[in-house]
């Protein structure tokens, strides 16, 4: 069968018209530049359909545009001249009938210029006038009117991920400015309250997630009084020992319950500085670590560094770090879980190494509030842990640094900056 649009390219020429042609819609917008004296879109198009090109090039050019076209529905005529264009020719025509309607069309639009030019010859009429109104309007007006309708709508549906493209520098793209401005404060608003919609939530899973590692310590020294105090497998002085660590442990959750509920947020939470040895770190972490150990089943080795600088920072958020990234290499590890602590006087690190899979996700990921990395684990976990030790490095002046050792565990180091 032959070519329909070479068939229609000859028939043209043999008319004598100057024929541009263009394979698809993407072609048929480059080609605009050209500046034809009338249009024939096909609407089945490649790439951008013939409807969608007329609505984009329908700005840009004053000469008719005609569809040619084998749909018949009486939508697809609406949308046709709704995009801009002037004659619509169902297929199959013929070839005399569309000589016809192109001489038409081109007489119809030399005589608009011609009247055109004669009302810009002699003085301004009303017409005139309302001529010149009607082309300020369209070329001055009615683009970024129909934006600022459009981001109106936009706004009212809380819809604020766009911007507004009218750049020119005249009145009313000086208002186009403003109106982008309030929308970027719109959405930076927005941004602020559902950061503290999200905040309060992951304030209130911290609170159950952070008093989990006292819990797990009381719990240890009440099932060792309840089995062997009896039998007196333990003496008083030993007894004693872990009542005393238990009030220490109960007054640590009374502390933490306190602060967190006077806070808004857990970047709020304010520092309680005073000086650390590494002994007493030492002393505070091993207290608990025989207790995780039984419960976890796994053994665990804690390093303290010797020094006799005192480091200056808040206690509890130090220990509550150690704390989670003890549980977390708990929870993964396999058989050893190494602690190493250095205490020095501008800084402090808290390194736990794990003989597990290591990390498979980056840091960023890892630390994001709520990760788990199964399903399983994250029953036990609200995956705020990482999360936490995040935030609470960096309020200390520090950061979390996340990494694998040679042997593929994970190696977690949090390191704190002394408070001026």
């Amino acid at each position: 069968m032959k070519n329909p649009t070479a068939q229609l390219e000859k028939f043209l020429e043999i008319k004598k018209y100057e024929i541009i042609t263009a394979e698809n819609g993407l072609e048929g917008l480059n080609k605009i530049k050209l500046q034809p004296d009338i249009i024939l879109l096909d609407v089945n198009m490649p790439n951008i359909d013939g409807i969608e090109v007329c609505r984009r090039i329908r700005d840009k050019v004053a000469c008719p545009i005609l569809f040619l076209t084998a749909r018949v529905d009486e939508q697809d005529v609406i949308n046709g001249f709704s995009s801009g264009g002037d004659d619509y020719i169902l297929k199959p025509f013929s070839l005399k009938e569309l000589d016809a309607r192109i001489t038409a069309h081109l007489k119809r639009e030399a005589r608009r210029r011609e009247k055109t030019e004669c009302c810009f010859q002699g003085e301004l009429s009303i017409a005139g006038s309302c001529a010149a109104v009607f082309l300020f309007y369209q070329n001055k007006l009615r683009k970024p009117m129909e934006e600022l309708v459009q981001a109106s709508k936009r706004i009212a549906e809380n819809h604020l991920d766009f911007c507004i493209s009218y750049e020119n520098k005249d009145e009313m793209g000086e208002l186009c400015r403003e109106f982008e401005k309030m929308r970027e404060q719109l959405a930076r608003n927005n941004q602020a309250l559902w950061r503290t919609v999200e905040e309060e939530k992951m304030l209130r899973a911290a609170i159950a997630h952070d008093i989990r590692a006292p819990l797990s310590v009381l719990k240890g020294y009440q099932e060792m009084l309840t089995e062997y105090l009896p039998s007196e497998d333990i003496n008083m002085e030993q007894a004693m020992e872990m009542l005393s660590e238990s009030g220490r442990q109960i007054e640590r959750m009374d502390a933490f319950v306190e602060t967190m509920r006077k806070l808004s947020s857990l970047e709020n939470r304010q520092l309680t500085p005073e000086n650390i040895s590494a002994r007493q770190l030492e002393k505070d972490i091993q207290g608990e670590l025989a207790i995780l150990e039984k419960e976890y089943g796994k053994q665990c080795m804690l390093q303290v560094s010797e020094s006799k600088e005192e480091f200056y920072g808040d206690k509890e958020i130090i220990l509550e770090v150690a704390e989670n990234l003890l549980s977390n290499a708990l929870r993964h590890g396999k058989r050893q879980i190494i602690i190493m602590v250095k205490a020095g006087y501008e800084k402090l690190s808290i390194c736990v190494m794990d003989d597990g899979d290591g990390f498979r996700e980056d840091a960023e990921k890892i630390t994001e509030a709520f990760y788990g990395q199964n399903v399983k684990d994250s029953l036990k976990h609200a995956g705020l842990g990482m999360y936490i030790s995040r935030l609470y490095c960096e309020k200390h002046g520090g950061k979390l640094v996340l990494g694998n050792d040679q042997q593929g565990g994970a190696v977690v180091t949090a390191i704190l900056c002394r408070i001026a």
